[in-house]
């Protein structure tokens, strides 16, 4: 089932987003394999990220593999803080059908 991960980062901003994306992914616009569906934005006191991934596992891969690695060692203009996380496995995926 997919697995959705929501990451608000207190006082983020937008360009502290695009400087870990790019880190990470090489550019902006590519997402890490595993991942479905990526979206950000700035809400109020920070800057929020909604991933979804393929499975728990794909993500746990990712953390380790890349994300957690790559945030202790810094991102020169990045996030200075962990994320407040919210993580959960799907009951009810629904799509839009034409």
């Amino acid at each position: 089932m997919p697995y959705v991960i929501s990451h608000f980062f207190p006082n983020g901003t937008r360009d502290q987003y695009e400087a870990v994306m790019t880190a990470l992914n090489g550019r902006l616009g590519v997402i890490p394999e595993g991942q479905i569906l990526h979206v950000a934005g700035p809400v109020p006191g920070g800057f929020q990220v909604i991933a979804v991934q393929e499975s728990k596992e794909s993500w746990e891969a990712f953390m380790t593999e890349c994300f957690a690695p790559r945030m202790r060692e810094g991102i020169a203009g990045g996030f200075h803080a962990p994320p407040h996380a919210l993580e959960f496995v799907t009951t009810h995926v629904y799509e839009r059908t034409k």
